[in-house]
């Protein structure tokens, strides 16, 4: 009798063994686990830890709730002003309804990547050349809009979208070169001439007080001449002033009495 026993007692131990290893499943902290029960969703989603299920009749599916790095493709298109340009981009997202994630949509990732390339070519379509390249904060908002909208009915939130890399092509690129170049220039030459406005408005005052002052005008030419000198290998060409011309006239005319 007790052999017997024992034997029931290992057979429904083996069997008892048998059933929780096929049962029994571990969901990770960064997981969920999502229950069918002969095809219908069976409760809510398993939280992280030990789990058991009905074997042959559940069927569990974790699904990540870690946020996914989805780089999306570069799209051609033509901008507002008819500019031919390649963009690429990039979307983070994550799932927050595990349970709809599996439900509501067949590849939630696939769905995803094919909405943010749909809504970045209609970007492109919508946007001028340069609020691409200098206004994207603006363009990225539109875009998470534009993808998080239906993703929200897929239990798929959209945290961010960045827009990645705008490319132009060669002759775009030689014409906005040559426009920056014509701008700097201009730039230049307007501040070259105010430049110069400024100088002859002090030399205009500079003059007008040498007039009241001839004295100035000769001291002035000194300094002149002292810089000059200090050019060891310039030829120095010192004006002679009117003034002693004429005083020589005058002493020819008048010579001194004996």
């Amino acid at each position: 009798m007790l052999p017997e026993l024992l034997t029931a007692a290992v057979a429904a131990a083996s069997v008892g063994l048998v059933y929780v290893a096929a049962a029994a499943r571990v969901v990770k902290q960064y997981e969920r686990g999502v229950v069918f029960r002969l095809g219908r969703l069976a409760g809510e989603a398993r939280t992280p830890g030990f789990t058991m299920i009905i074997p042959m009749v559940d069927r569990l599916h974790k699904v990540n709730l870690q946020i996914v790095t989805l780089p999306v493709p570069a799209q051609e298109g033509i901008t507002r002003d008819n500019v031919t340009v390649r963009v690429d981009a990039v979307v983070y997202f994550r799932v927050v309804d595990a349970a709809n994630a599996l439900i509501k949509v067949e590849d939630y990732k696939f769905a995803v990547s094919q909405m943010a390339q749909t809504s970045l070519r209609s970007i492109i379509g919508k946007s001028e050349l340069d609020d691409l390249l200098s206004n994207r904060e603006k363009l990225n908002e539109g875009l998470e809009l534009m993808i998080d909208s239906p993703a929200v009915g897929w239990g798929v939130q959209v945290d961010r979208v960045e827009i990645k890399d705008v490319s132009l092509p060669e002759s775009m690129k030689r014409s906005m070169a040559r426009q920056a170049e014509a701008d700097r220039e201009r730039r230049a030459r307007v501040i070259n001439a105010d430049a110069e406005l400024q100088a002859s408005k002090k030399l205009a005052e500079a003059a007008k007080q040498m007039s009241e002052q001839p004295a100035a005008l000769q001291l002035r030419l000194l300094q002149t001449v002292v810089a000059v000198a200090a050019e060891k290998n310039s030829t120095l060409v010192l004006p002679f002033p009117v003034e002693l011309l004429r005083f020589l006239e005058r002493a020819q005319e008048h010579p001194p009495e004996r």
